[in-house]
């Protein structure tokens, strides 16, 4: 997709944040949640009921996670991991701790259905940079340099579909920072439709099993 293809170089500095795109994205964020919410309840009691037939512990994952300005929010997912498992990056878990059913969840992306209710809360966006954890400091001052800080973080993004994680964070935001001259209909459109079709990889859990 040309759109997405160069994502590995980091932005011209000089480029500004397109401003009607930014002030389009949140109506279109709720519109589409609003949309989506009332397949998503019925969906989400059954694959809570599954979670909890399958593996001891809540349906639902609540995760501290930085929003935008930097202010701590509660990111809401579908629990892929064994209850007791280590809070950590996904990157720096054990694959062992993902649960059978969690790693169907992962790849098509339905573990993050409950955060329609971040975006509603304005917490979240559809497509930004995904929220990082308060520990991750080297990150959160990484997307502070190039500007990213006032952008809601998304349930996918530029370096989800890119396939990079969180272990490597100057090029995590750097790639992130593309969305900055990138933001447009178009471009979260094909990012979502990326993400869908299975390109959503940056969350995979990379520890040793």
């Amino acid at each position: 997709m040309t759109l997405l293809a160069p994502l590995a170089t980091e932005p011209d500095k000089g480029a500004g944040q397109p401003a009607c795109a930014y002030a389009l994205k949140r109506p279109l964020d709720v519109g589409l949640a609003l949309l989506l919410v009332p397949i998503a309840v019925p969906l989400l009691l059954m694959l809570g009921l599954v979670i909890r037939l399958t593996s001891p512990g809540p349906a639902l994952f609540r995760q501290v996670r930085i929003g935008r300005g930097g202010r701590p929010f509660v990111c809401l997912k579908l629990r892929t991991m064994y209850a007791g498992t280590a809070n950590l990056p996904s990157h720096a878990v054990a694959a062992g701790a993902v649960t059978r059913v969690g790693r169907r969840l992962r790849a098509s992306k339905l573990d993050e259905l409950p955060q329609l209710w971040n975006i509603l809360k304005g917490e979240m966006s559809f497509v930004g940079p995904r929220p990082c954890l308060p520990t991750q400091t080297e990150l959160i001052d990484a997307r502070r340099r190039l500007g990213l800080e006032e952008l809601r973080p998304g349930v996918t993004g530029l370096s989800q579909i890119a396939g990079v994680d969180m272990r490597d964070p100057d090029r995590l935001a750097a790639l992130d920072a593309g969305y900055l001259v990138r933001m447009s209909l178009r471009c979260d459109l094909a990012v979502l439709a990326r993400t869908v079709c299975g390109g959503g990889r940056g969350d995979r859990v990379g520890g040793p099993s």
